[in-house]
């Protein structure tokens, strides 16, 4: 099953727009109690909003652009680029870019009850403008969830989902003005680079080099923030990948390790053991 992407609407931006629906059956899924069932992308967005309301819970993060936003009549808050907001279910809401102007807006729309948990924790702050800054890689990430969404496969919404927990999580750690969110933010840009490479050969030297840090600053940062050397948290990430493809597809045992850059099979063998618990052939015939 497909999920349904939208190129449409000129009376919502000049230019066209990008929204991506979750079309199957949230019974489906195994993550129900967090799920994105749409994201859009309104890269000229004209229009604004006056006394809207809304059936679902959504998040906009406007990449471009300046405008306003308003809950419920209150004062009017001043939207600037890098600014993320929520809108909800019973409340009126007024907002878009100023008056002959535009602004590139990113939305989701989130249901599940752990939404309510969310707003309990702070990772979720209704009726704030927040400023978590116009870093291209939030608009990466944002991308990497509509596509996983947009593949239809069920396994890869739930990852939209982890994947958009993790991103509500730095976002409220980018609203507190901490020298902490400082610091996990670093943190962040280097995990997440990390990640990024995965299918690539553990290159301490390189992933340092991307970052402007030495070497051991690089050892000591992702010790502290994952309790793990660097070469061990890069394995157990490889070895997380080779799960999901031993799930989703039937590649052999040798392709996958090749294609996470270990030519020595036998030896992603035993690092999959290890960190797995399992050899990867009884993990596949388990599932």
């Amino acid at each position: 099953m497909e999920a349904m992407t939208k190129m449409m609407d000129y009376m919502i931006s000049p230019m066209p727009i990008r929204i991506v629906e979750l079309v199957m059956d949230i019974s489906k899924l195994n993550l129900q109690s967090l799920v994105i069932t749409a994201i859009g992308h309104l890269p000229g967005r004209i229009s604004r909003q006056k006394d809207a309301t809304f059936k679902s819970f959504a998040l906009a993060y406007i990449a471009d652009g300046v405008g306003t936003y308003q809950v419920n009549g209150e004062p009017v808050q001043k939207v600037d680029k890098g600014s993320l907001f929520f809108v909800w279910p019973g409340a009126k809401f007024a907002y878009g870019p100023l008056e002959g102007a535009s602004w590139e807006e990113y939305y989701i729309d989130i249901a599940g009850s752990r939404l309510l948990e969310f707003e309990e924790r702070g990772l979720i702050k209704k009726g704030e403008v927040m400023q978590v800054g116009s870093d291209p890689e939030w608009v990466r990430r944002l991308e990497t969830l509509a596509s996983l969404l947009e593949s239809g496969i069920p396994a890869n919404s739930d990852r939209a989902s982890m994947q958009l927990e993790s991103l509500l999580y730095e976002f409220s750690l980018m609203t507190d003005g901490s020298h902490a969110s400082n610091k996990s933010n670093k943190n962040f840009h280097v995990t997440d680079d990390i990640a990024h490479h995965i299918y690539d050969p553990i290159d301490a030297e390189a992933i340092a080099r991307r970052h402007n840090l030495s070497v051991s600053t690089l050892r000591r940062l992702i010790s502290s923030h994952t309790g793990y050397p660097l070469n061990e948290y890069i394995h157990r990430l490889k070895i997380s990948e080779a799960k999901k493809i031993l799930v989703n597809t039937s590649a052999s045992i040798k392709e996958i390790a090749l294609s996470l850059q270990y030519t020595d099979v036998y030896y992603f063998s035993r690092l999959f053991k290890k960190y797995a618990g399992v050899s990867a052939k009884k993990f596949r015939e388990s599932i």
